[in-house]
């Protein structure tokens, strides 16, 4: 298992002029189920009927990458912050489309954010840390302190 652990914020909310709230979904679901049966280690919080993004950690040997799908937004609007080992991941998304036709005006929009955070282990060297987004897929990279990497295997002889 991982050093990242994922404690998750989210302050989404939709409007519509629908003026009700959708169902839970199947990720509401089994959030309630997981958190049931396992405890909140891993609780993603769907509780708004907005979803948050998949997360993805690796652990490689120089390196922890988090890696989060998140189409259709673009790189400013994210807000990724270190605070005390906690780093934070965040967006936001205002959306407002407005159609006129012959005899009805639509106007439609909506309102998105969430917020992952992370206790990052004292291992990382937290003055080098990167991200990147690129098509849909912003990755962070949080490299490792020498003393944390992996060493190879090393053979001892028997004598």
């Amino acid at each position: 298992m991982s050093n990242l652990i994922p404690t998750v914020k989210n302050g989404s909310e939709r409007n519509s002029n629908l003026g009700f709230r959708s169902l839970p979904n199947l990720s509401s679901w089994m959030d309630d189920v997981l958190n049931k049966n396992f405890g909140n280690e891993f609780v993603s919080n769907f509780n708004t009927g907005i979803t948050l993004p998949a997360v993805n950690v690796l652990d490689n040997a120089d390196e922890y990458v988090v890696e989060m799908a998140v189409p259709g937004l673009k790189k400013e609007d994210f807000d990724i912050s270190l605070d005390n080992q906690m780093l934070s991941i965040s967006a936001e998304l205002n959306m407002e489309n407005e159609e006129t036709n012959e005899n009805y005006t639509r106007r439609e929009f909506g309102y998105s954010s969430f917020q992952r955070t992370f206790s990052l282990p004292e291992t990382v060297e937290t003055d080098k840390i990167k991200a990147k987004y690129e098509d849909g897929l912003l990755k962070v990279l949080l490299p490792k302190r020498d003393e944390a990497k992996k060493k190879p295997l090393k053979q001892i002889k028997i004598s």
